[in-house]
């Protein structure tokens, strides 16, 4: 979310809410994220947000472009698809509008479209984004840190796995029933990673930073109990802890440090100097673990929601 709330009388706005953005329009809404994320340092909508953008409708997802005249000026993504919380949305408005209301026009959109039972995220928590939730009558209640470590000079212990476990690369096409079973159950607890589906995986498989050689699964008796996907943000010449995860009920016999160890020795091979990842700040266990491997925290996003 970045924005501002500065309302300004006489200006030609209007807002179209769609289920699926045409070829034209996608490019479109990717031009505008690009302007912002130049801008403000870091992208105002996710991955899986610009994901979404294409292959056409999708369950529960909607767009809503907003219009100065016949420029596109803002974007808001709404997706309602989990169960049990509010729907969550992203919003930016485009650098050369801000200052205008237009932040505001699409925040009162989304309340309106979620029937007043939003959540909210602000990337990188900037202060014109906590101001328009403050106005729009939405209160912090998640943290997201973005941690990082150098990866020059790396010095790790040798991953030392449980008993009887194997690690090997991910099999597109194999492994793909096995890993989401293994994902939604370790991230039952998690809105986003652990609602992920095939086509939420095809869509990442399709990607150009998609490597299955740096995606790491972990079996015991042929069965998978843990993974670490990792990622290379070529252009910023970033490795990221992309995916970490370990089966509930097999947590405990340092899998998971062990995992973490292969990953960046892996990221570390590529050249890389610098890894990066994001962790919940009231996961004090897993904080803990990764201030001891290195990271220190970079950048934070933060989700605003309403009064529930």
């Amino acid at each position: 979310m970045t924005s501002d709330d500065i309302a300004r009388p006489g200006i030609s706005r209007s807002i179209e809410t769609l289920s699926a953005l045409s070829p034209d329009q996608t490019e479109a809404v990717l031009g505008l994220l690009a302007e912002a994320a130049h801008q403000d340092g870091q992208q105002a909508v996710s991955e899986q947000g610009r994901l979404q953008l294409r292959g056409g409708a999708r369950e529960g997802v909607s767009h809503l472009l907003l219009h100065v005249g016949d420029e596109l000026a803002g974007y808001a993504q709404l997706e309602d698809t989990d169960p049990v919380e509010a729907p969550a949305a992203e919003l930016v408005v485009h650098p050369s509008h801000r200052g205008h209301g237009h932040g505001r026009a699409l925040g009162s959109a989304l309340l309106a479209a979620s029937g007043k039972r939003l959540r909210v995220w602000a990337h990188g928590g900037h202060s014109a984004a906590r101001h328009l939730a403050q106005v729009l009558g939405l209160t912090l209640f998640r943290e997201l840190r973005q941690m990082r470590r150098p990866l020059t000079g790396l010095e790790l212990p040798d991953p030392v796995l449980p008993a009887d476990v194997t690690v090997r690369a991910f099999v597109p096409g194999e492994d793909d029933t096995a890993w989401l079973a293994v994902n939604a159950a370790a991230f039952a607890h998690h809105p986003e990673q652990g609602s992920l589906t095939q086509r939420d995986l095809d869509d990442r498989k399709a990607q150009s930073w998609f490597d299955p050689e740096g995606f790491f699964l972990a079996f015991r008796d042929g069965e998978l109990v843990g993974f670490h996907w990792t990622k290379v943000h070529a252009a910023e010449q970033l490795g990221e802890v992309y995916v970490l995860g370990v089966r509930p009920g097999t947590q405990g016999g340092g899998l998971g440090k062990a995992l973490t160890t292969i990953g960046l020795r892996h990221l570390a091979a590529q050249g890389l100097p610098t890894a990066m990842l994001y962790v919940d700040a009231d996961n004090k266990a897993a904080v803990s673990v990764y201030e001891r491997l290195g990271f220190t925290t970079y950048e934070t996003d933060l989700m605003y929601r309403t009064e529930t």
